[in-house]
């Protein structure tokens, strides 16, 4: 049997949002058993509360969006990635903005906050979901399934017509340990004749060299960490996006997935196996 978990100690953390360019302070704090993600807004009167849950998917352009009783929060997507890499069943996460703090662009930032906390034990039995059929999301050449497995496995194909970037593929079985390796430093990406576009549609504005691989016509404009690392954050992404429907023992298989099918896919197996 596994025992569910909270944070041992309270975590900070302050910088600025990916899309909005707001400085936000965050504080993920301990929570009781059956509490689950919640991400609180601290600048609010009533502080009003958002569950991280499949049902609550609001949007999904260029991050995950949740929202509830007109209370949202979006790029939430690398937060609960590293949540959900380290085993942290309940937490509140409040926040003074909608959006967290983007960090260096990837999740390795938040799983050692969590680490260093570290977690605590709770009595209670923890839910795990382990899917026992194949569910699948279809959208013309893009899809992403998941098939019955006895951890969790993710296997990903990003296609991508740009020289630069071409066709990337992983596999990998996720633990924390791998988590951290391979997934976790994977930092998120944009084409340079996109960015002034997302500008002017209000995406985009606290990304910087420092947050964003940025490549254009000719050449990537920072250092990769690693020569794939588009196909790795895409894996960061689903894990992030898959935790919305709880914890998730399965097999994924995606192609040109993001994240409208990711949360689509979180939603089906939320509605398929909730109690």
């Amino acid at each position: 049997m596994e025992h569910q978990t909270t944070l041992a100690a309270e975590i900070q953390y302050s910088g600025v949002g990916l899309h909005s360019g707001l400085e936000v302070h965050m504080r993920i704090k301990p929570a009781p058993a059956g509490a689950g993600i919640v991400f609180e807004r601290t600048d609010k009167e009533d502080r009003p509360r958002v569950c991280a849950n499949a049902e609550n998917v609001a949007a999904t352009i260029r991050a995950t969006t949740i929202e509830e009783n007109g209370v949202r929060f979006f790029t939430i997507e690398h937060l609960m990635s590293a949540i959900a890499a380290s085993g942290l069943d309940n937490c509140i996460v409040e926040l003074d903005s909608e959006e967290p703090p983007v960090a260096d662009g990837a999740s390795i930032t938040f799983l050692d906050l969590i680490e260093k906390a570290g977690l605590k034990t709770l009595d209670e039995e923890r839910s795990v979901i382990s899917v026992d059929r194949v569910l699948r999301i279809d959208d013309g050449d893009r899809f992403i399934m998941i098939v019955p497995c006895d951890g969790l496995r993710v296997s990903f194909t990003s296609l991508n017509p740009h020289p630069l970037v071409g066709t990337q593929y992983t596999d990998i079985i996720v633990d924390e340990a791998s988590y951290r390796k391979e997934i976790a430093p994977a930092r998120t990406i944009a084409y340079e004749g996109e960015v002034e576009a997302l500008r002017k549609a209000g995406l985009g504005l606290g990304g910087t060299l420092e947050t964003v691989i940025v490549y254009n016509d000719e050449r990537w404009l920072n250092t990769l960490r690693f020569p794939d690392e588009l196909v790795r954050h895409k894996v960061l992404d689903v894990i992030g996006d898959l935790r919305l429907a709880g914890i998730v023992r399965g097999h994924i298989i995606a192609v040109k997935s993001a994240h409208a099918l990711n949360t689509a896919l979180a939603k089906k197996i939320y509605e398929t196996y909730r109690v």
